[in-house]
């Protein structure tokens, strides 16, 4: 039997408040190995969102629908793995919340060993303007057509996608060289798509940033001890994935299937491991060929 070494550990990760997502899973991978868990808790609330819409299909209504819970949901499937688990909430797009969440992270279980960085934001937006936008077929689960790109639009994605990276690796490395540690793991989930996302442009222009902030982290941060990683999905069955969008998406990867949030979180999981300790400045594409 394989010993990853994270029993004990204090793995920190953003975005965890849908059970469906992909932070959920990884807490529930992570919480198997015994370690301690601290969630990240944002809910993207949503007016026109009713109480019925998360027992519905996936599609738009339920994945917003599940966004919107609190985390309390996830909190009680750790429950059952009896191990130290807890929820904070706070907006990442604000740069304040990055001190307060290491904070309350060692108030309640002590040092971050492991961050993962999975939340995001996301906005369909391009450069093409007006009627002559053209939807893409993740996007006509959303809207008609996405918006031309604006201020708003930017700031909205790069906030979270790519600040919040900076600052979350800034904050997690200043702590860990002034209490003298030995060891750490920081990954960040990408998208498979942010060399390119038409339609999609400042959601994949800012997650390629963050693959930028990454890499130079692993370089840097190396003689600490830390190591930096990238996990890239490729279509993962969150709840937004429809059914057309699903077939579409699965005729296009060699593995015939779109992903599971348990299928990112092994991998992120392996990453934090013993077995990953010689793996640093790495993207691993977790899409079952969808891109290679």
């Amino acid at each position: 039997m394989i010993d990853p070494g994270l029993s004990g550990k204090v793995v920190a990760i953003t975005g965890a408040n849908n059970p469906h997502g992909i932070g959920a899973a990884i807490a529930r991978a992570f919480a198997a190995q015994g370690a301690r868990i601290f969630l990240h808790t944002h809910q993207v609330l949503d007016e026109e969102i009713q109480a019925d819409d998360a027992d519905q299909p996936p599609g738009a209504r339920f994945y917003r629908a599940q966004n919107a819970k609190d985390g309390r949901e996830v909190l009680g499937e750790l429950a059952g793995f009896d191990v130290e688990a807890i929820a904070w909430s706070g907006d990442l797009a604000e740069a304040a919340s990055i001190p307060r969440l290491f904070d309350e992270a060692e108030a309640s279980l002590g040092p971050v060993d492991v961050l993962i960085h999975n939340a995001a934001a996301w906005t369909a937006d391009t450069f093409v303007p007006g009627e002559h936008a053209l939807p893409n077929r993740t996007v006509e689960a959303w809207t008609d057509r996405p918006g031309q790109i604006t201020p708003a639009s930017f700031e909205k994605t790069f906030a979270v996608n790519t600040r919040a990276t900076a600052l979350l690796i800034a904050e997690f490395a200043s702590r860990h060289v002034a209490a003298a540690r030995s060891w750490g793991r920081i990954n960040t989930i990408s998208t498979d798509g942010a060399h390119c996302f038409p339609s999609e442009i400042s959601y994949g222009a800012s997650k390629l940033a963050a693959e930028g902030y990454a890499r130079s982290a692993a370089v840097e941060l190396g003689q600490f001890g830390i190591t930096v990683n990238i996990v890239s999905p490729g279509p993962i069955q969150t709840g937004w994935i429809t059914p057309a969008i699903e077939e579409a998406a699965a005729a296009d990867t060699p593995l015939g299937r779109v992903g599971q949030p348990d299928d990112v979180a092994d991998v992120a999981l392996f990453l934090a491991s013993t077995q990953a300790r010689w793996v640093t400045g790495q993207l691993i594409y977790v899409g079952g060929g969808h891109r290679m």
